[in-house]
């Protein structure tokens, strides 16, 4: 799937994915996976559903989706380079995911974000009810040695 619109690209094509501008984003300027190696990067896009945002041959902005197609998806790594911000290229991105084929019908969609609550509750996202049922392992500073 890909659509073009201002002059930007949006596509779940994993071969248009420029891992390592991929992984310098997550490695150094993401809040949430500094220092994540290389070969982490490329097994977490190999084992979910990508999407990039290109402008030529540029990949500008990035998301994926940990899901099972049928009934959990979890959203994460979404970013998009600061030089693009402010231009509704997150919400565009928001939108062509949402009605992915592969993400219709599941009965979960999560997220957790620290700084853009704004932008997901435009697209029905909410804090999670009763969230003392919800239990996780986190392992802080995983990508630190």
């Amino acid at each position: 799937m890909q659509i073009s619109e201002n002059g930007f690209i949006f596509s779940d094509k994993k071969d248009l994915l420029q891992v390592n501008s991929i992984h310098r984003y997550l490695s150094k300027e993401s809040y949430w996976a500094q220092h994540i190696p290389l070969e982490t990067v490329q097994r977490s896009i190999e084992n979910s559903l990508c999407f990039g945002i290109y402008k030529g041959t540029e990949q500008i902005g990035f998301a994926r989706w940990v899901t099972d197609r049928a009934t959990t998806g979890w959203l994460c790594d979404v970013y998009i380079e600061s030089a693009y911000r402010g231009q509704g290229l997150s919400k565009k991105l928001m939108s062509f995911m949402i009605f992915h084929p592969d993400l219709q019908g599941l009965h979960r969609y999560q997220l957790a974000t620290a700084d853009a609550h704004g932008l997901y509750a435009q697209f029905g996202f909410a804090p999670i009810e009763n969230p003392e049922n919800q239990m996780a392992i986190v392992i802080k500073n995983a990508y630190q040695k």
